[in-house]
């Protein structure tokens, strides 16, 4: 354990520079006094690691000391090899530059760790979008990754419904989700997304912006997809479906899957079941349960009992 964190804090005075014990401690959850001690470990093992007295001091390395990467447990390397997504590396216009990394980090690990990270990047590969679908076109993901790199803002074209409207965004960074990138950008006070493929324009304006400082892509994402899969529905509906209905649930979302199991009430001998689901509205719900053929009885609302059986009565009629 205390090999691992003393490898940590190599790397972290590595990537961020002086660093007080202060924060080393809270970082690492231990002691101030620990953290002394695991720098006195360090110089002895000749690291070139010193330290600045006084109001602004902290540790640091000497400038231009670098380690080499034979810290790296086997089972943190081979993570490394498996973290790399081809495709989405060459959207952003860094296919190269993750070749030219994945090389020098096998050239630079022991052989014996260099061995397992070649044996997991030639039997895994990831891919992360679904299927009988393509990942999306975005043309001006290298130059939007670049603003939210170099923070500076952006003015867009913005396709929305048959039409498009005009945004400056300060983009605040790019997500991956099932084959398609978001860019979460602040615009005024609020904090947006946007789908990149759907920007039909993008003009950099050269101006910085100061980036929150308290703003964590992970967190804002996760909270934000959230609230949108709640919010989406406004309503339910009742339903009757058989077995192999139930299964066929599943492509309607996990909000739907889970509340067709929670209100499941048997409704015959013959299996089938009477469950309750969210519904984002009539025309969308029955273009949905309408993928359910036979397997599916709506029950009420009786809009969209209605609805489902005035469009299947236009299928039987343009079809004989």
């Amino acid at each position: 354990m205390r090999g691992s964190r003393l490898l940590s804090i190599l790397m972290t005075l590595q990537a961020r520079g002086r660093m007080t014990a202060e924060a080393l401690a809270a970082q690492y959850e231990v002691s101030v006094r620990t953290i002394y001690r695991d720098i006195d470990q360090l110089s002895a093992a000749d690291v070139p690691v010193y330290a600045d007295r006084g109001p602004g001091g902290g540790f640091q390395l000497l400038d231009g000391y670098r380690t080499k990467l034979t810290g790296l447990s086997p089972a943190e390397a081979e993570t490394l090899f498996m973290a790399g997504l081809p495709g989405p590396a060459a959207e952003l216009g860094l296919a190269d530059a993750m070749a030219t990394a994945q090389l020098k980090l096998t050239a630079a690990l022991p052989e014996r760790t260099r061995t397992g990270a070649r044996r997991i990047a030639a039997r895994f590969h990831l891919d992360p979008v679904d299927w009988f679908h393509g990942a999306e076109t975005a043309r001006l993901l290298p130059a939007l990754a670049k603003a939210v790199w170099d923070e500076t803002s952006v003015d867009i074209r913005y396709r929305r419904g048959q039409g498009s409207v005009t945004r400056q965004l300060k983009p605040l960074g790019l997500v991956l989700k099932a084959g398609t990138w978001y860019c979460v950008a602040a615009v005024g006070e609020q904090t947006r997304t946007y789908r990149v493929a759907h920007i039909l324009e993008l003009a950099p304006t050269g101006d910085r912006f100061e980036r929150p400082k308290d703003f964590d892509l992970v967190r804002y994402w996760t909270a934000s997809t959230r609230a949108y899969e709640v919010g989406i529905y406004r309503s339910h509906a009742t339903l009757g479906v058989s077995p192999i209905g139930l299964e066929r649930l599943e492509p309607l979302g996990a909000a739907v899957q889970q509340a067709a199991r929670e209100s499941a009430e048997p409704m015959g001998a013959d299996g089938w079941v009477k469950v309750t689901i969210p519904t984002e509205s009539i025309d969308q719900a029955a273009l949905d349960l309408l993928r359910l053929g036979s397997e599916v009885e709506v029950l009420k609302p009786v809009a969209l009992r209605r609805r489902i059986a005035r469009v299947a009565g236009e299928i039987r009629r343009r079809n004989g």
